[in-house]
């Protein structure tokens, strides 16, 4: 693993340092200090536990993903508020079985994470082979058509990103 100024993990370690500082409430000779320690030892420390960098082939389509992600976040928001809302609408919740096609790792764990951080949407388990994601969803109304959605929404997208 390449360690850039001594940093295997550049990015971790200023996240670190920014949340240890935002942790202590102020700045301080001591708190910077401590900071640029923490945030210098703990990733030379954990080095060998994190996976090499996955080179992202697409980063414009990377963006746009997370745009779309974004978007889907704030409309699945506002459906499952209507839900919560309404006492009259009955939700119609569900196990799906999602085939995947995806096989780089990363790939199926953004797609995991992704359908988890959409309101209304829960990765529940992946089969061992790592051909199946199974997700539960609050309102299913087809249920192929939300197979469909995820594919084109999220994995085809991934599976490009991701080559």
């Amino acid at each position: 693993m390449n360690s850039r100024f001594g940093l295997p993990h550049p990015v971790l370690s200023i996240t670190l340092f920014l949340v240890w500082q935002a942790l202590n409430n102020g700045i301080s000779g001591a708190s910077v200090v401590m900071g640029l320690l923490l945030a210098w030892l703990l990733p030379l420390f954990t080095r060998n536990f994190w996976p090499d960098n996955p080179h992202v082939h697409r980063p414009l389509r990377f963006m746009l993903y997370v745009i779309r992600v974004i978007w889907d976040i704030i409309v699945a928001s506002i459906n499952v508020a209507l839900i919560v809302i309404n006492p009259k609408r009955r939700p119609k919740p569900a196990f799906v079985s999602f085939p995947l096609e995806l096989k780089h790792p990363l790939a199926i764990s953004t797609l995991a994470g992704t359908i988890s951080l959409t309101p209304g949407t829960v990765s529940a388990d992946i089969s061992d082979d790592q051909t199946l994601l199974l997700i539960h969803v609050l309102d299913v109304g087809d249920e192929m058509e939300l197979i469909e959605t995820i594919k084109r929404n999220y994995e085809r997208p991934l599976g490009e990103i991701f080559k």
